[in-house]
């Protein structure tokens, strides 16, 4: 749909916008915002963080100088309304697309992204680097940190709040608090407050009282000190954050410019010290079926932007996030001791669903992976059986609590790992390319993975049945396969593989559901006349071995095939066949699949996939390669 953007048209970089009068900036605004609404129509993405804060990137373009001055954005899905004021408006209907705009900040795309950023919560830490460097190199540069959605609920934010407050380091924070105000604005007076506050004035003010005070007895002057700062609180709620050392401003209408504009500049006008402003920002903003929906249009694919419907392709198969909640659903209804943890991610992960049926039993710790962890490995410890909701990619990020608390103890914490492999259009940030290796290697720990949807019912089922010690079971994004479900789930014996189908020369060893492409490459195989065995492993770890033992003696060529970095299933399944010493003979020959040693681009996933080879097609390429039989290939050409 064609958008009149007049005044938009004039902006191709932040320098433009700096040369409009304040007084187009609404206007600019306004087009903004339907841009940006076009423009996520066609190509899907993250929409209501970006729409709530067009107001507040028009007006950090305006007053800051960027890109000199950095502006970070924390997990970057807000930062659509600014990627279209930075030079890239004319490739924002790219965005997501394969070989197109990232759907987050990136260092490689724009001198505007400072820093990347997928994963929350980070900004305030690297912000904090970088005024730090500029200080070292005697550089005047204002640092901006926007932070918000939520991510103020990670541990990592406060940790580099205490830094920056203890450092007394010029940093300015925006807190966009677009969720549950702190404390909401009330209009012009909260307005005023926040200029007057902000301002030099009331700045030389608070620094001569200082100096009167300082020159009283300490406990006076510590007292008068606590004094101001709790007055202050009071009225602007900000007295957590001055506890840690920052200048708090606010709260402000971050929709209002009038009121946006001013503060902004005063405290980049402020010479020194850490500052937080407070920001309401109402997430949608602007569109109205976005402010309508439950979700305020976090995340969509692409919609008709008059009825805001969606139009998101008839499912043949249940998703496995619905087949995951459904079958916990089951477990839990049979056994009270099943709770449910997740990340800020109760619709990502399908325990919005657990929760509807046990509001007691599901616990949203926020974006806080290290506390779900551990949190999770208490009621452990108390004799619940907790199951850790959390997508693979977000784990890493509680890597050292699943060490230490978990596996070292050997607590039975059950670790559903959602989005395991690749993900599509949200690009390598959010792959889940590294659990096998990571989780494999840590003593005590089980690691199971999904073949198909039917798969993973037996898969919750054998995780909330296995007491002995931590237990993880991965699966991927988006539909199943389309097989029949079972009513109920089947507990499967531990560290046993199944043969799928049997066959002579080339056994290909599959760990997920890598096995529907497996089973396309014996059939092609098979019409070349190399006869395929094609088993799923089931189990990463601990692996069967008597399977292994099997397919290593059976065939000549055995190839192992995973969605997941080197140094994984394949490598312990190479360590295995040493172990067992059935590479001394050299008669059998062993190949590894695995993702390519890189950070893989956003695209379709089948894309992705084939770029990694791990499609059928590269596959047989693999074991003809592998076989290096001139003619079969000679077979395959004609």
């Amino acid at each position: 749909m064609a958008v009149e953007t007049p005044l938009l048209d004039k902006v191709r970089i932040p320098a433009d916008l700096r040369a409009l009068p304040e007084s187009d900036l609404p206007q600019l605004a306004a087009e903004l915002r339907a841009e940006t609404i076009d423009a996520v129509s066609v190509t899907g993405g993250h929409l209501g963080a970006g729409l709530g804060v067009v107001e507040l990137t028009v007006a950090l373009h305006y007053v800051f100088d960027t890109p000199h001055d950095r502006i970070i954005w924390d997990v970057g899905h807000q930062s659509y309304p600014h990627k279209i004021l930075t030079g890239r408006r004319d490739r924002i209907r790219t965005l997501r697309q394969g070989g197109g705009l990232s759907g987050f900040t990136r260092r490689s795309e724009s001198e505007y992204d400072p820093f990347g950023a997928a994963h929350s919560s980070t900004s305030i830490s690297a912000g904090l680097g970088m005024a730090v460097a500029s200080q070292l190199r005697g550089e005047k540069r204002n640092v901006v940190c926007v932070i918000g959605d939520g991510a103020m609920s990670a541990g990592m934010a406060y940790e580099a709040m205490n830094n920056a407050g203890a450092r007394g380091e010029r940093l300015i924070v925006i807190l966009n608090d677009n969720d549950m105000s702190i404390a909401p604005p009330v209009g012009a007076m909260s307005a005023y407050l926040a200029r007057l506050v902000s301002g030099g004035a009331y700045a030389s003010l608070r620094q001569m009282g200082k100096q009167i005070a300082s020159r009283l007895p300490e406990f006076i002057y510590r007292n008068a000190q606590r004094a101001e700062e709790f007055a202050r609180g009071m009225l602007t709620g900000g007295t957590l954050f001055e506890e840690l050392g920052f200048f708090y401003v606010g709260p402000i209408d971050g929709h209002n410019l009038e009121h946006l504009l001013p503060v902004l500049k005063n405290v980049r006008d402020r010479d020194n010290g850490p500052v937080l402003v407070h920001v309401v920002t109402q997430k949608g903003k602007g569109y109205p079926p976005a402010e309508a929906a439950a979700d305020k249009y976090h995340g969509v694919v692409s919609f008709d932007v008059v009825t805001g419907a969606q139009s998101k392709p008839k499912a043949n198969a249940p998703s496995y996030t619905r087949v995951f909640a459904d079958a916990l659903i089951r477990e839990a209804r049979a056994d009270g001791r099943i709770v449910a943890i997740t990340a800020a991610m109760p619709s990502g992960t399908g325990l919005d669903l657990f929760g509807r049926e046990f509001p007691e039993r599901t616990f949203d710790v926020g974006i806080a992976e290290q506390h779900a962890v551990t949190f999770a490995a208490g009621m452990a410890a108390e004799g619940y059986r907790p199951f850790c909701a959390i997508y693979s990619t977000f784990l890493q990020r509680a890597y050292d609590q699943v060490a230490h608390d978990v596996s070292l103890q050997n607590l039975p914490v059950r670790f559903a790992l959602d989005r395991a492999g690749l993900v599509g259009a949200d690009g390598p940030t959010h792959a889940g390319s590294f659990d096998i290796a990571c989780l494999g290697c840590l003593p005590n720990m089980v690691l199971m993975a999904a073949a198909d949807e039917a798969e993973l019912v037996h898969m919750v089922a054998t995780a909330a049945a296995y007491d002995d010690g931590p237990i993880a079971f991965r699966y991927p994004r988006g539909e199943g396969v389309g097989v029949e479900l079972p009513q109920q789930g089947e507990i499967l014996p531990i560290g046993r593989g199944r043969i799928i189908r049997e066959g002579g020369r080339v056994a290909i060893l599959s760990l997920g559901t890598r096995l529907a492409e497996a089973l396309k490459a014996a059939d092609e195989l098979d019409a070349m006349g190399v006869s395929v065995t094609v088993a799923d492993a089931r189990f990463a770890k601990p692996l069967d071995r008597d399977l292994l033992r099997r397919l290593a003696r059976e065939h000549e060529l055995l190839v192992t095939i995973e969605e997941g970095t080197v140094g994984g299933f394949g490598s312990w399944v190479f360590q295995a066949l040493s172990d067992e010493g059935l590479l001394d003979s050299g008669r059998l020959k062993v190949r590894a699949m695995t993702l390519p040693d890189r950070y893989q681009e956003h695209d379709r996933p089948e894309r992705m996939y084939a770029d990694a080879g791990l499609d059928a097609a590269g596959i047989v390429a693999k074991v003809l390669g592998a076989l290096g039989d001139a003619g079969v290939t000679a077979r395959r050409a004609g």
